[in-house]
C-alpha cells in the first residue's frame, strides 16, 4: 500500500481546467463527462468481473482477486492515457481511496476495502510486486483454507492493514491506496496456519522456499522500514504500518478462520505444490503399470496352490486396483500377510515406475511379481 504526498494523487493536482473542489468532500459525480464515467464503470467491471467468475465456476478465487488488481491498474493506467490526450479531466477514484481524516464517516466506510484494488499510476512495480505475492501466496494458502476461508482472510488482511494505517495517521489528509495490506495478510496467515510449507517464490531464485523464512523476512523488513521513517520524519511514500496491520490481523485470525476447514492447521505435508508432484507421479505411474486382470498370480505362477488366507486379497488385487493407491494397499496387506512361496522370507512391497511390485525379501530372483 502506497500513501500519496497529498490529499488526491499527483494527477489531481495536475488538473487546471474545471472549478477547484473541497478536499474533504467526494467529487460530484454529476459534473463528470461521459468519458470519466466510463472509466469510471470499466474499472468496477475490471475489478469485479474475474472475482464473480472465480466464484460461479468454482475456480481460484485467488488468482480471481489477483487479475482483479492487475486489471484494475491497466483502467488505471488508460486513465492517464486519456487524461494527458485531454479526453478527462477529473481522477475518478478520488471517492475511493483511504482518507484517514474522513474514513470514521459512514460515507468512506467502503474506502478501507475499495483502496485495495488501487494502485498509484506512476509505479507499476509495486502493483507486479502485489500481484506476485496474491499469486504465488495466494493460491496455495486457498487450497488449504478452501475458498470461502480465503475469502475472509484476504478481507480481513485489507481491512487490517486500513486500520492499521487509519491508527497511525488519525485525521492525516493523506491517501493510502494499494494491495499490499491484503498481500502481507496472506503472509501473515499462511505463517499462522502452516508456516513450514514450501512454495515457490522469487528469492533470489525461483524455487520452493519454506513459507516461515518468506514470511519473516518480508515482516522483519517492513518493520525495520517503519522504525526507519518514524525515526527519520520523513515519508518513503510507503505505507508501512498498513503492511504490519495487515499481517498483524490475518495472523492473529487465522486459527478461527480455518477452524473446521479442509486441513488440519500445523500439518506437515510439503504443502500443496508437494502433493500436486505427488499426484502428477502417481498419474504417470498408472499410465505405464501392468494390467493384472489377464495375469497369474505368483503361487500359480510356480505351480503350487494359492494360500487359503491370500485368495480373496490377491483376487481383488488382480481385478479392483486400476488405481496406483488401491494396488499398493492390496499388495501391502498382501506382503504382510504371506511370504516367498520359494524360500518362506518375507514378503515386501517395492513401487516402481511402472508401478508397485511384490518382492520377495531374501532375493529378489525367487519373486517379483509383476515382473515389467
Amino acid at each position: 500500500m502506497k500513501n500519496e504526498p497529498s490529499c488526491f494523487p499527483q494527477e489531481l493536482q495536475q488538473v487546471k481546467r474545471g472549478p477547484p473542489r473541497p478536499t474533504l468532500m467526494p467529487f460530484a459525480m454529476s459534473l463528470f463527462s461521459t468519458a470519466e464515467w466510463g472509466v469510471l464503470l470499466l474499472w468496477f467491471a475490471a475489478i469485479l468481473s474475474p472475482i464473480i467468475y472465480a466464484l460461479r465456476t468454482q475456480t481460484s478465487l485467488a488468482m480471481g482477486i489477483t487479475v482483479s488488481v492487475l486489471l484494475g491498474a491497466v483502467v488505471q493506467v488508460l486513465w492517464s492515457l486519456l487524461f494527458s490526450w485531454g479526453w478527462v479531466y477529473y481522477w475518478v477514484w478520488s471517492d475511493f481511496v483511504l482518507v484517514p481524516a474522513r474514513s470514521t464517516s459512514p460515507d468512506f466506510w467502503h474506502t478501507l476495502i475499495s483502496a485495495g484494488f488501487l494502485h498509484s499510476q506512476s509505479d507499476m512495480f509495486h502493483v507486479l510486486g502485489n500481484v506476485i505475492i496474491l499469486a504465488l501466496v495466494g493460491v496455495p494458502l486457498e487450497q488449504r483454507l478452501g475458498t470461502k476461508r480465503f475469502g475472509v482472510i484476504y478481507l480481513l488482511g485489507l481491512l487490517g492493514g486500513s486500520i492499521g494505517w487509519i491508527a497511525f495517521n488519525s485525521g492525516s489528509y493523506t491517501p493510502a491506496l494499494g494491495a499490499s495490506g491484503a498481500a502481507f495478510g496472506l503472509l501473515g496467515a499462511y505463517l499462522s496456519g502452516w508456516p513450514k510449507d514450501e512454495i515457490p517464490f522469487p528469492l533470489i531464485l525461483i524455487r520452493p522456499w519454506p513459507v516461515v523464512f518468506i514470511a519473516l523476512l518480508y515482516f522483519g523488513l517492513e518493520l525495520i522500514r517503519a522504525f526507519t521513517t518514524m525515526e527519520s520524519g520523513v515519508s518513503s511514500g510507503i505505507a508501512h504500518m498498513a503492511h504490519i496491520g495487515g499481517f498483524i490481523a490475518a495472523y492473529a485470525l487465522l486459527p478461527l478462520v480455518a477452524k473446521g476447514g479442509p486441513v488440519e492447521l500445523g500439518v506437515e505435508d510439503g504443502g500443496p505444490s508437494q502433493r500436486d508432484a505427488v499426484t502428477a507421479e502417481r498419474r504417470r505411474m498408472k499410465s505405464q503399470m501392468v494390467d493384472m486382470t489377464s495375469l497369474l498370480d505368483p503361487w500359480t505362477e510356480q505351480g503350487l496352490d494359492v494360500p487359503k488366507h491370500l485368495r480373496t486379497p490377491l483376487k481383488n488385487l488382480m481385478h479392483a486396483s486400476d488405481e496406483p493407491e488401491t494396488r499398493i494397499a492390496w499388495m501391502e496387506h498382501i506382503a504382510n500377510a504371506g511370504v516367498c512361496p520359494h524360500c518362506d522370507a518375507p514378503l515386501g512391497m517395492v513401487e516402481r515406475p511402472s508401478g508397485p511390485r511384490l518382492q520377495c525379501s531374501a532375493d529378489p530372483n525367487h519373486l517379483e511379481w509383476p515382473k515389467a
